[in-house]
């Protein structure tokens, strides 16, 4: 039986929406706002989904507490309350949009997760605006 389980998580985060090979009026353009010089924030909600078999010994997908704590040490750590342009190593030279990051924390949770589960990243940027990435 193929169960899919949830983890809900929030960080809190800065970026700027910016192709350096652009002007700055062509980004301003393709970008909005979101390409301001000074940066604008979010508050990111994650939600991390799980799927595979339940284990007939412990009736898990995946132990939830496990999953918690990945999430808190391999992303919330790294990325709450930081400027992700500045201080998020991939999104030095990767344009933080949605869809990057969430490609970014499916990579970063990939390698700590049995290779047996599929694993779905949700990031929602605003409550309107949200991204879903399941590894393809």
């Amino acid at each position: 039986m193929t169960v899919t389980v949830h983890r809900k998580a929030h960080f809190n985060a800065a970026h700027r929406l910016y192709n350096s090979d652009w002007s700055d009026a062509r980004n301003a353009t393709v970008f909005g706002k979101c390409a301001n010089p000074n940066y604008h924030g979010h508050n990111y909600e994650l939600i991390v989904g799980i799927t595979g078999e339940i284990n007939k010994d412990t009736g898990f997908v995946m132990d939830m507490k496990v999953l918690k704590e990945l999430i808190e040490i391999e992303v919330e750590a790294k990325f709450d309350h930081k400027n992700l342009n500045l201080e998020v190593d991939p999104f030095k030279t990767l344009n933080p949009t949605a869809e990057n990051i969430a490609v970014v924390i499916w990579q970063i949770l990939r390698k700590k997760i049995d290779a047996a589960l599929e694993i779905e990243i949700t990031l929602y940027e605003t409550p309107r605006n949200f991204v879903t990435y399941k590894g393809k």
